[in-house]
């Protein structure tokens, strides 16, 4: 089945029914779960799953050679994660650490690929026109792109997540946590608290994501979308590297993406997490109505 008979399908496929009509929630869910599996069954979407598992791998290796050779990791000048020396005493720190590589670089990559295609490359193959002719409407259509992107943020951030928690289970003990303050926590709580940083990441992604689907409306392009979107990530990024910036580092999207650390405290500082998601929220609204401003008016003939 065609990707534009997969979204006129939507909530019918596999039920045997017709679906509803489009202002119904089933309408809205299938053509989600539509869009979704399209998503996720892309070879593209499947290697940056691969790529973000495999990260997480290395690390644990990497670590467990370096113990092996009788040297403590972090403990030289190569400036890596806080966590990377705990992962030894405790696999679940692989987790954190995992996450503190990926989220700079590899994530909102992963993510900004996947935006940048969610409206553009629709247009570049010609499926755009088709999709709208379904009676879901262009709002409705743009909002389900997003929902989408949104989705891809958890599952990429839980893919991390995952693979480090097995990796670090099989190479390194498991056992109580001990906080960023000092205290100890018990390993339940520890892996509570790190679902709930993986949940935080994931948000951390969501301003990025909105920037990603305007940009996929700027264009009929699904490359062109996806570098835009990934080199405006990059030049961010070196912005918020620039001590002479510092009065813009605070309104940058990803300036406070490491705060997800300080829910390994105890109590939990709140203020830079508070921040960040605000911010995101903030980045959302903006270029999610910027997105829906351009994509409800663009001259779809392709």
């Amino acid at each position: 089945m065609s990707r534009a008979d997969n979204a006129r399908a939507g909530a019918g496929a596999g039920t045997g029914r017709v679906p509803g009509p489009p202002w119904s929630p089933l309408w809205s869910l299938g053509i989600l779960r539509s869009e979704l599996t399209t998503t996720l069954r892309r070879w593209r979407t499947l290697a940056l799953l691969g790529v973000l598992a495999a990260v997480p791998v290395l690390i644990g290796i990497a670590v467990r050679i370096e113990t092996g050779h009788g040297s403590s990791p972090g403990s030289g000048g190569g400036g890596g994660p806080a966590f990377l020396s705990q992962v030894t005493n405790n696999g679940l720190f692989l987790v954190f650490a995992g996450l503190a590589v990926t989220l700079p670089v590899f994530l909102p990559m992963a993510v900004g690929v996947v935006a940048g295609d969610s409206v553009a490359g629709e247009a570049s193959a010609g499926t755009l026109r088709y999709l709208l002719v379904a009676p879901a409407g262009r709002t409705r259509l743009l909002l389900t792109k997003y929902a989408s992107v949104l989705v891809f943020c958890l599952v990429a951030t839980l893919v991390v997540a995952l693979s480090a928690l097995a990796v670090g289970a099989l190479l390194f003990p498991l056992g109580e946590v001990t906080t960023i303050s000092g205290t100890r926590i018990d390993f339940g709580e520890g892996l509570l608290r790190a679902g709930l940083i993986a949940v935080v990441v994931a948000a951390s992604l969501t301003g990025f994501a909105a920037i990603g689907l305007f940009v996929s409306t700027l264009t009929g392009s699904g490359i062109a979308a996806m570098a835009a979107t990934v080199g405006l990530l990059i030049t961010v990024q070196i912005m918020d590297g620039i001590p002479q910036l510092s009065a813009l580092h605070p309104y940058l999207f990803p300036h406070y993406w490491m705060s997800y650390a300080d829910l390994l405290r105890a109590p939990v500082y709140w203020d830079e997490l508070v921040r960040n998601l605000g911010l995101q929220g903030v980045y959302a609204a903006v270029f999610g109505s910027a997105a829906w401003a351009r994509f409800t008016t663009k001259d779809i003939t392709a």
